[in-house]
C-alpha cells in the first residue's frame, strides 16, 4: 500500500474533496485523523473508513483558528509520535462570493475568500512544518482550481484566492525542502459527483441563465475527452503524491483538468 503506516491530517474532510481524499489515504494504508468546522459529517467519514477497515479519528476543529489547530496537532503528535502529511481540503460557502461582477463587489465581499482559503491554508501549513521538520520529513497539500489561472467572470476574489494559495505552495516548498518537507498542489477541474460543482453553479444560475445540465455540459466541453474527473480519480492521485514514490515532486502544481489547462 502506498502510505502504509503514515499519519495523515486531513482538514476539511466533511466536504467532498476532503472526505474523498481521507478515504483514499486509508485505502493505501494511512492511519486518517479527521478535522471540520463541523463534527458530524467528519465523524461520518471517519464511520465509512472504520467500516472498510481503516484506521480514523474525527474532531471539530475551525482550520481559521490558529490555537484550535495548534491543540489539535499536538494531541496527534502526543498519540501517535508524529505527522507525515497534512491536507488542506477547507472550503468557503460559495454564496456571497461569487455569482456578482467584479465593478458591483464591495471590498469585504471581494476580500472574503482571499483572507479566508489563504490564512487556513498558511495556518495548517506553517504548524504542520513544525512538527514535520523535527522528523525531517512530510508532506503538505492543498487542493485548488482552475480559477487560479484562467479569468472567469462572476468569481469575485475567488480566482485571486486559488492564486494566492499555489503561489504559497511553491514558497513552502523553498523553504521546507531542505527540511525534507515536500509541499504539492492538487488543481482539478469541477468533478460531477462532488457538492462543490452544485455549490460553484448555484450563484451563478441567475446571472448566467444556464440550467444545471448546461452548466455540466459546458464544464465537461472544456476537457480533451469531454467529460469531467470524478472525486474517485483525484483522490488516488492525492494518496500518490502523498506517498514516497512522489518523492521528486514538491513545489508544483498537479494539474487535474482533464486538458481545460494545457501546462
Amino acid at each position: 500500500m502506498l502510505l502504509e503506516n503514515k499519519i495523515a491530517v486531513v482538514y476539511g474532510a466533511g466536504g467532498s474533496i476532503g472526505g474523498a481524499v481521507a478515504r483514499a489515504f486509508a485505502e493505501e494504508g494511512a492511519e486518517v485523523f479527521l478535522t471540520g468546522h463541523a463534527r458530524g459529517p467528519v465523524e461520518a467519514v471517519a464511520a465509512d473508513i472504520r467500516a472498510a477497515g481503516g484506521v480514523a479519528e474525527a474532531a471539530q476543529v475551525d482550520a481559521l483558528d490558529e490555537g484550535a489547530i495548534d491543540a489539535h496537532l499536538a494531541s496527534v503528535v502526543e498519540r501517535v509520535g508524529r505527522v507525515d502529511i497534512s491536507f488542506n481540503a477547507v472550503g468557503i460557502p460559495d454564496a456571497g462570493v461569487v455569482g456578482v461582477p467584479l465593478v458591483d463587489v464591495d471590498v469585504a465581499q471581494f476580500a472574503r475568500p482571499i483572507d479566508a482559503y489563504t490564512r487556513s491554508y498558511f495556518l495548517t501549513a506553517r504548524l504542520a512544518a513544525r512538527r514535520m521538520s523535527q522528523a525531517g520529513s512530510g508532506v503538505i497539500m492543498r487542493v485548488t482550481t482552475l480559477h487560479s489561472r484562467i479569468g472567469l467572470p462572476l468569481v469575485g476574489g475567488y480566482g485571486p484566492a486559488m492564486a494566492a494559495m499555489e503561489a504559497l505552495t511553491r514558497e513552502l516548498s523553498a523553504e521546507l525542502a531542505p527540511r525534507g518537507i515536500r509541499v504539492v498542489g492538487i488543481r482539478p477541474q469541477a468533478m460531477q459527483d462532488s457538492s462543490t460543482i452544485r455549490e460553484a453553479f448555484e450563484p451563478r444560475a441567475a446571472a448566467t441563465g444556464l440550467t444545471w445540465e448546461q452548466w455540466q455540459e459546458l464544464l465537461a466541453s472544456r476537457t480533451h475527452p469531454r467529460r469531467l474527473m470524478s472525486l474517485h480519480e483525484m483522490a488516488g492521485v492525492a494518496a500518490f503524491l502523498a506517498s514516497d514514490r512522489a518523492s521528486g515532486l514538491t513545489g508544483t502544481i498537479v494539474n487535474l483538468t482533464m486538458g481545460t489547462l494545457d501546462d
